[in-house]
């Protein structure tokens, strides 16, 4: 019966996989034939079927971007770029959609440790991380085993020296793909989707109006009390504003 039941499950899988590649080959010749609104109907419907995929956001960025729809245009991109931060056509895109935002707000200058730190941290997928850290954890216990079994000081030291950086090397993309998959599950940041949106003091419409941001400004979410979000800019700045003003990457 179990045996059954994985074939048809195995069958359904399958099925569904060829279902969405058809739907992606659908809506990327739309887009082909500059049919952008009925790509953008197909791309999303891709989309619900919980196959998220850097194609997918990315060429719903673009359908988006030539339907002159920038905020959603931003929005896609910023969700393509954080399933591969890594990508030179993602990250010029959204650079180009981003010049349609009114707010310029210059971001404070990190130390360079921490900016290098950060640059190195998305250079790389989650995955990426994660299979390098499995990786260099096995050559790590094959130095060990000849460290161990070495019948010279020589051999003894050079993978000594070579199991500590390996170890390192183990722990620090561990932690790389750990803060990588946070990003995707916590989705810190968000988009500005309304025109324009008062920030308040506090999470209250009784609050002091602090300044104005608008449509397509990416923010940073640091709290949350009932239906207000606390927010963070590059710039510093902070306060309180309605969820539904926003949306999540």
């Amino acid at each position: 019966m179990k045996r059954i039941f994985n074939t048809i499950l195995a069958i359904l899988l399958t099925a569904t996989a060829f279902a969405q590649a058809d739907q992606l080959q659908k809506a990327n010749e739309l887009y082909s034939k500059d049919q952008f609104k009925q790509a953008i109907d197909v791309y999303n419907q891709i989309l619900m079927t919980n196959m998220e995929s850097p194609e997918v956001y990315y060429n719903l960025g673009n359908a988006y971007y030539k339907t002159k729809q920038y905020t959603l245009s931003i929005l896609n991109y910023e969700r393509a770029k954080l399933l591969t931060p890594d990508d030179e056509d993602i990250s010029f895109n959204l650079q180009v959609a981003n010049q349609h935002v009114v707010d310029s707000i210059q971001e404070l200058p990190g130390i360079f440790i921490v900016r290098w730190w950060n640059s190195l941290l998305n250079s790389q997928t989650t995955d990426t991380w994660a299979i390098l850290s499995i990786v260099s954890f096995i050559v790590f216990l094959v130095m060990l085993g000849f460290y161990f079994f070495a019948k010279t000081s020589g051999v003894k030291r050079i993978t000594f020296w070579a199991g500590c950086f390996l170890i390192m090397f183990t722990i620090s993309s561990w932690s790389f793909a750990a803060k990588q998959k946070s990003r995707l599950v916590n989705h810190d940041y968000a988009i500005v989707m309304d025109p324009s949106v008062t920030i308040k003091s506090s999470p209250s419409e009784k609050g002091t109006n602090l300044f104005v941001i608008h449509e397509g400004l990416k923010i940073r979410i640091t709290d949350k009390l009932g239906d207000w979000l606390e927010i963070r800019m590059a710039d510093g700045n902070k306060g309180w504003l309605l969820s539904e003003s926003i949306e999540r990457i």
